[in-house]
C-alpha cells in the first residue's frame, strides 16, 4: 500500500480569540494525556512503526509504503490493489467485472443494434463501451437469464468459445512458414520504448530495478544455477520480446511486404514510471495517446484500422484499463483504437477476444537445443522431498483469499508440506525458489493480487505439478502454450470448497498416487516445458519451440487463415 502524503504547508484560516482559547484547552488536554504515557511505550510504538514501514520522499510526496514484503515485491506495489475479478452477470456479455467494481444496468436502445434491442446488458466502468458490449450479446442473443449459475455457466462458455477460436490459429510448422505474411517492426520514437527503459532508476526509488534490464532485460547471470539462468523481472517481457522478433526469420523491412505489424511500445514500463509520483490521469495516459497520433500517421494503421497489429504488454491487463478516475494504471486498452489489434498480455482479460495470454518470463532462458535437453534431465531426476510446498504470503486484506487456509493446512502437516512466507526477503532469490519447487511434487498456485501468477510458470519450469484453483489462474489464459487437457499437468481444487473448509488440500494430494504424480511430471517437463520458456536473443532452437516461437509462429499461421 502506497499512501502519497503532500509536503505543501496547508493555510489554516485566522482564528478567533476565542477559536485560539479553546485550542489551547485542547492542547493543554492532549499534552496532558500524552505525559501519563510512559517514555519506554511511545519508544517502543515508534520501533514497531520503523519496522513495519518504509517512506520515501519523491519529489514533493512523501510516499509510506506499510509492510517489508510490499517493499520486495514489485508485483504487489504494482498490482496489489486489484483484486481477483469475478465472472460478469452475462445478461449480457459484459467484458470486464471484478468485485470492486460498480455495476449497473442499462438497457441497449435500437439505435446501437437492432439484434440486442431492448436486452437488459451490465456495464462494469472499466469498460463502458456499448458498442463492443452489443456486439458480444449480438453474438450470443440466448444468453439472457436470470439465475446466477446459469449466468457463471453461460461466462465460461463465451471464455471457452474464443479459447477455441485462439486455438484454431495453432501452427504445427516450426519455423513458420512465411511464405509473403512479413512481419514488419516498427520503429518508433525511442520515447515509447528504449527511452522507458532508461527511466528504470526513477521507478522503483528503494530498490535496484535497472539491474533487470542487464542482458537484453534477462538481468544478471544466476550462476549457483548454471548456464542459461538469469534474475529476470516478471514485467520483463517487452523488451524481451522486442529483442527477439527483431531477429525472426519472418521480419521484413518494407511496410509493403509485410502483412503483420509489430509495434514496440513498452506499455507496462509506461505505467510503471508513474506509479509512485503524484501525477494527474492526463499525464499517465499522455504517451499512449500520443502513440496513437504517431500511428495515425502511418498507412497500415489506417487501411485496416489496427487489425494486423499487434502489441506485447508486459503487465495484466487490468492494469491497462483504468475504471474511471482511479489513479490506478492507464485506460491504454480502453481507446477505442486499441480494440481491434491483437493484443498478447502475461495475463488477458478472459472476455476479450483480441486479448491473449502468453507465458510470464521464468528465469531459465535456453540458448539451444541441448541447454533444453540438459534441464529436462536434471529435473527428471531431482529428488522430490516434500510432497507439497507453497511459496507466497496471506492477503489479510482480502476477505475472500484463501491463502490463509492454506497456510494453516500447509504448516500442520509436517514434513509433508513446506511454506515458504514470502513476507520475508527469500522469494525475492530465484536460487531458493527454484531449489523449492524443484524439491516438491506439488506447488500450490492460489490466486493473489490478481488471478494469475509467474509461480505457476516457475513451477512447471521446475517439474513441480500446479495445484489451481481458480480456472482464470491459467485454464482461461493461454491457448497456445497450454494443453486444452489440464488434468495432464496439473490438478484442480475449487477454491470455494477450500474457503468453505470442505477439503484439507496436503490430504487432497496424498490421495495422488505415484504413477499419476509421474506420468504428470513427465509430460511437464518433456511435453510442456520447452514452449514455456523464452530463450535468449541469439537462441538457436531446432528441435524445440520455445515460449516466443509459438506465439509468433500461431499469429503468422493466423494471417495464413484468413488470407
Amino acid at each position: 500500500m502506497a499512501i502519497a502524503v503532500s509536503k505543501k504547508k496547508t493555510r489554516l484560516p485566522r482564528k478567533s480569540k476565542e477559536g485560539r482559547k479553546e485550542f489551547c484547552f485542547c492542547s493543554a488536554i492532549w499534552l496532558q494525556i500524552l505525559s501519563r504515557i510512559p517514555a519506554l511505550t511511545v519508544l517502543l510504538i515508534l520501533l514497531f512503526l520503523w519496522s513495519s514501514s518504509t517512506t520515501i520522499i519523491s519529489g514533493n510526496i512523501v510516499h509510506v509504503c506499510i509492510s517489508s514484503r510490499k517493499l520486495s515485491n514489485l508485483y504487489c506495489l504494482s498490482a496489489g490493489s486489484q483484486p481477483s475479478f469475478e465472472i460478469p452477470n452475462i445478461n449480457n456479455g459484459s467484458t470486464s467485472v471484478r468485485p470492486s467494481d460498480v455495476i449497473r444496468e442499462i438497457n441497449v436502445s435500437s439505435s446501437i443494434n437492432d439484434s440486442v434491442k431492448e436486452v437488459g446488458v451490465v456495464v462494469s466502468p472499466i469498460n463502458n463501451n456499448i458498442t463492443g458490449i452489443a456486439n458480444v450479446v449480438g453474438k450470443y442473443p440466448n444468453l439472457i437469464v436470470t439465475d446466477r449459475n446459469e449466468e457463471v455457466e453461460n461466462a465460461k462458455k463465451i471464455v471457452e468459445e474464443q479459447l477455441q477460436l485462439h486455438r484454431s490459429w495453432t501452427s504445427n510448422t516450426n519455423p513458420a512458414v512465411c511464405d509473403g505474411r512479413g512481419i514488419y517492426v516498427y520503429d518508433l520514437p525511442s520515447k515509447f520504448n528504449k527511452d522507458l527503459v532508461g527511466q528504470c532508476g526513477d521507478m522503483i526509488l528503494w530498490m535496484d530495478f535497472c539491474k533487470y534490464f542487464d542482458n537484453e532485460a534477462l538481468g544478471r547471470p544466476i550462476e549457483k544455477l548454471g548456464k542459461c539462468w538469469y534474475d529476470t523481472h516478471q514485467y520483463s517481457l517487452e523488451p524481451i520480446f522486442h529483442q527477439r522478433i527483431l531477429k525472426h526469420p519472418c521480419r521484413v523491412y518494407s511496410e509493403n511486404e509485410a502483412k503483420l505489424f509489430y509495434v514496440p511500445y513498452y506499455g507496462g514500463l509506461d505505467i510503471l514510471r508513474w506509479h509512485f509520483k503524484n501525477v494527474s490521469n492526463d499525464v499517465k495516459d499522455i504517451l499512449a495517446l500520443e502513440l496513437m497520433k504517431w500511428l495515425d500517421s502511418k498507412k497500415p494503421w489506417v487501411q485496416n484500422s489496427g487489425k494486423d497489429h499487434v502489441f506485447v504488454l508486459g503487465k495484466i491487463s487490468w492494469d491497462f484499463r483504468r475504471i474511471n478516475d482511479s489513479s490506478w494504471g492507464t485506460r491504454f486498452l480502453q481507446l477505442e483504437k486499441m480494440q481491434n489489434p491483437i493484443k498478447l498480455l502475461i495475463e488477458r482479460q478472459p472476455w476479450e477476444v483480441n486479448d491473449i495470454g502468453i507465458p510470464h518470463p521464468t528465469y531459465f532462458h535456453p540458448h539451444s537445443d541441448d541447454d533444453i535437453v540438459a534441464w529436462q534431465l536434471k529435473i527428471i531426476q531431482a529428488t522430490r522431498k516434500s510432497l507439497v510446498s507453497f511459496a507466497g504470503a496471506a492477503r489479510p486484506d482480502q476477505p475472500e483469499s484463501i491463502r490463509s487456509i492454506l497456510i494453516n493446512q500447509c504448516t500442520s502437516a509436517g514434513d509433508k508440506c513446506q511454506f515458504l512466507n514470502c513476507r520475508s526477503s527469500e522469494c525475492d532469490q530465484p536460487e531458493t525458489i527454484t531449489e523449492l519447487f524443484m524439491e516438491s511434487e506439488f506447488c500450490l498456485q492460489p490466486p493473489g493480487d490478481s488471478p494469475t501468477r509467474k509461480s505457476v510458470f516457475d513451477s512447471l519450469v521446475s517439474g513441480c505439478i500446479p495445484v489451481i484453483f481458480d480456472p482464470f489462474t491459467a485454464y482461461y489464459q493461454y491457448p497456445w502454450h497450454l494443453p486444452e487437457d489440464h488434468g495432464k499437468y496439473s490438478v484442480f481444487i475449487d477454491q470455494e470448497e477450500v474457503r468453505k473448509m470442505k477439503v484439507n488440500v496436503v490430504e487432497r494430494l496424498m490421495n495422488v498416487s505415484a504413477k499419476e504424480r509421474e506420468d504428470m511430471r513427465r509430460y511437464i517437463i518433456y511435453e510442456m516445458l520447452p514452449g514455456l520458456v523464452y530463450g535468449d536473443s541469439s537462441s538457436q532452437l531446432h528441435k524445440f519451440q520455445d515460449a516466443f516461437s509459438i506465439t509468433v509462429n500461431n499469429l503468422v499461421n493466423r494471417l495464413q487463415l484468413l488470407d
